[in-house]
């Protein structure tokens, strides 16, 4: 692995981008890089700011590079927001996602996070790395508040069995 983040692959390695049930993987350049050509070169161009602080010594070892991460990843998390998840799209659409059983479209999350306006990035940071330690601190009165089942960000809580978990959270909030 040869980039200025590869500090971040093994975490990579243990996400679902990397494995998962249906065999496809997504590689760094498939978050990272966009298709076309012109958002492409602008990527490139920007990239040349990350390589300029890696050769001077800001980013250089895992310490300095975790000492920065949160201010890394809301330059990351930004961009994605600004292009509406463009990279993320070139796999993943709305549309064709599946409702799970037993939900009614409108109190499905995807459903009621596109009529919201929201991207992906919005809900799902963290799926291809670690997310920064002060991330969790900020981020988890936040999703408290929001009711967000633990499940969904803490890897060691078990998903309960009963798949109308999600519809059960939305009756109790009525």
């Amino acid at each position: 692995m040869q980039c200025t983040a590869g500090s971040v692959y093994k975490e990579y390695r243990k996400t679902i981008h990397y494995r998962n049930r249906t065999g496809v993987r997504a590689t760094c350049p498939d978050c990272h890089v966009p298709r076309d050509w012109i958002h492409k070169v602008v990527r490139k161009i920007a990239a040349t700011n990350e390589l300029y602080h890696w050769m001077h010594g800001s980013i250089d070892t895992r310490e300095k590079f975790v000492a920065k991460r949160y201010e890394l990843a809301q330059h990351v998390w930004g961009g994605m927001k600004r292009t509406d998840s463009r990279e993320c799209r070139n796999c993943h659409d709305f549309e064709s996602m599946k409702v799970p059983r037993g939900v009614p479209v409108e109190e499905d999350r995807h459903w009621r996070a596109n009529m919201e306006g929201k991207t992906c990035i919005d809900c799902h940071k963290g799926i291809a790395h670690q997310l920064p330690e002060e991330f969790l601190e900020i981020e988890h009165v936040r999703l408290e508040e929001e009711k967000v089942p633990c499940y969904q960000c803490h890897a060691d809580m078990q998903r309960p069995p009963d798949d109308d978990w999600d519809a059960a959270i939305l009756t109790s909030r009525a």
